[in-house]
């Protein structure tokens, strides 16, 4: 079978990871990525040899080794994933994708609106399945997905309430914050719960928001009111035994987002360090009555990467979620050394 032939838009921290991801999927090829300006991003693609096409609008590229425009670009992929910032993709769907019928995966800052279906490859592969359009959702979402559809497939779930704890900005991001500052998100729900609810629509969620001075990763404090009584044993080992999933414990010393990040370095998994599981801490999984609490991590920068190449498969018409999921884990290493308790 021919391999899927994959283009992706936009070159930021989103879709240099997918693009990296891409080029590990044995039924995937990398086609080309868009380049908007000149910049070490661009850089970095061309000394990895990856193909690089003149974006729609463009600064100026001339020192760029350019090969082909846009055009170009759409003409040479079965679909593409639109990693531009948010707003962007409804507006090149309009444009280019929909004109040209070419399906495209889009990433969690675009309105569910614009898409077929939102997406958690753990929660509704089915429902992607030879869609056109197809939304990744945001990194807190997918994070509340992955674990909530765990709890509701074993327990059932009456309600839910979390705080999203999110971290100020990306590592290498400059221009946001905040610094010196707890910013509270001031509109109840955050836009979380409704979002989770684009793929759990049964799910009964109410979340609120709040930003601090870190860049490292976002943390969840949740309390799920279960259907049936739980215990901290079993919850345990259900986040043990679901994928992209990572249970973590104080005795090993990964206590803190900070060391989430330095373990993830040191598991090797890729160059960047990355951890695109969602981290659970043992001591911080609690229940009282049918109330069950935890606490989990989500690194913003990569757990919804694996979700992009579910999405792919998807999109193009490959029916099986379950076998997509261990393509993927077993291409990106993921879930590799997964627990940590002893």
């Amino acid at each position: 079978m021919s391999k899927i032939k994959v283009g992706i838009v936009g070159y930021g921290t989103i879709g240099k990871r997918v693009a990296d991801a891409v080029l590990l999927q044995e039924d995937m090829e990398l086609v080309g990525v868009t380049a908007h300006s000149y910049n070490y991003r661009m850089l970095a693609a061309m000394a990895r040899n990856i193909p690089l096409y003149e974006a729609p609008e463009v600064e100026d590229i001339s020192k760029l080794k350019i090969a082909g425009n846009f055009p170009d670009f759409l003409s040479r992929v079965d679909i593409v994933v639109d990693c531009t910032p948010k707003k962007e993709g409804a507006l090149m769907k309009e444009k280019y994708y929909a004109p040209l019928k070419k399906k495209a995966i889009f990433q969690g800052g675009e309105k569910s609106k614009t898409v077929d279906v939102s997406f958690c490859a753990q929660a509704n592969y089915d429902s992607a399945v030879g869609k056109d359009y197809v939304r990744v959702v945001s990194c807190n979402t997918t994070g509340l997905c992955r674990t909530l559809h765990a709890i509701k497939q074993r327990y059932g779930i009456a309600a839910v309430h979390a705080t999203m704890i999110r971290r100020g900005a990306d590592p290498w991001d400059i221009r946001h914050g905040p610094i010196n500052a707890i910013v509270p998100e001031l509109q109840l729900p955050s836009h979380h719960g409704p979002d989770v609810q684009t793929v759990l629509p049964d799910v009964n969620i109410f979340t609120s928001a709040l930003s601090v001075s870190t860049t490292l990763m976002h943390v969840h404090s949740i309390t799920v009111d279960c259907k049936e009584i739980p215990s901290v044993e079993e919850a345990l080992k259900l986040f043990e035994n679901t994928t992209r999933i990572r249970v973590v414990d104080n005795a090993s010393m990964v206590r803190s987002t900070a060391e989430v990040m330095e373990f993830a370095k040191d598991l090797g998994r890729d160059t960047r360090g990355d951890m695109p599981e969602i981290i659970i801490w043992k001591e911080g999984v609690g229940v009282t009555g049918n109330k069950l609490l935890y606490m989990q991590a989500i690194h913003q920068e990569s757990d919804v990467v694996c979700e992009n190449i579910d999405a792919i498969r998807a999109a193009m018409g490959f029916k099986d979620g379950k076998k997509s999921i261990e393509m993927t884990n077993k291409a990106l290493g993921i879930d590799y050394c997964k627990s940590c308790i002893q």
